[in-house]
């Protein structure tokens, strides 16, 4: 009964650029939708970047997964709407980036047989926002695909990524990421940008170390 009274007091509205929405269960508006800076193809499987930005030297090539795939470009709407998500809780954009990675990543990334792990925010991060915006999109992406979730990997209180340099981030055991052991054989590690790929490679490494076989990356947006 109180959610029609909230709605008139705070008219809903996008969360990337708030603008009224029309609809109270749109989280992202059609403008928004339509502005989306989806990755273009060709692009590499390795590190997600588009060949262009790719084509002289993969940062990937040392990486401990072995493929990775992201949606959308971190730019323009897209970090509007990831900013939402992380810093103001807007928690059903997570359902939104989790249908539009089922409906267009490569099938073979979400085959059967594959088991979903969200990459652990930070300790602090969890705490202060009340919430992991990777293990909702998780959540979410679980329900779109019909693939299992687990939680084998564990993080510590090591550095925080957020602000730091690529030199910095890419520090062997900064980040302080461990796994249970036996961990799924065949991983598909989720989160919800990727930037230089050092969480990534981290959380591979230590799933590797665990038991994986196999372990591909996939994110709603890509830093280029």
């Amino acid at each position: 009964m109180l959610e029609p009274l909230v709605a008139l007091a705070v008219p809903p509205c996008c969360a990337a650029c708030r603008a009224p929405a029309r609809d109270p269960a749109d989280i992202l508006c059609s403008a928004c939708r339509r502005a989306l800076p989806w990755l273009a193809s060709p692009r590499c499987t390795r590190c997600a970047l588009p060949l262009p930005h790719a084509r002289r030297s993969c940062p990937a090539r040392d990486a401990a997964f072995d493929r990775a795939w992201s949606a959308v470009a971190f730019q323009g709407v897209a970090r509007e709407a990831l900013h939402a998500l992380k810093f103001a809780a807007a928690r059903p954009l997570a359902q939104v980036m989790a249908a539009q990675i089922a409906a267009s990543a490569p099938p073979p990334l979400l085959a059967g047989g594959a088991t979903l792990v969200a990459v652990p925010a930070h300790p602090a991060r969890r705490r202060s926002r009340g919430f992991d915006p990777a293990e909702l999109l998780t959540r979410a992406l679980a329900r779109h695909t019909g693939l299992p979730t687990a939680r084998p990997l564990r993080r510590g209180g090591g550095a925080r990524q957020l602000g730091s340099a690529r030199a910095v981030r890419l520090q062997p055991g900064r980040l302080g990421f461990h796994a249970v052991a036996p961990a799924p054989r065949d991983v598909v590690l989720v989160d919800d940008v990727h930037t230089t790929g050092a969480t990534l490679h981290a959380c591979a490494q230590a799933l590797r170390e665990a038991g994986a076989k196999r372990v591909a990356a996939i994110t709603w947006a890509r830093t280029l």
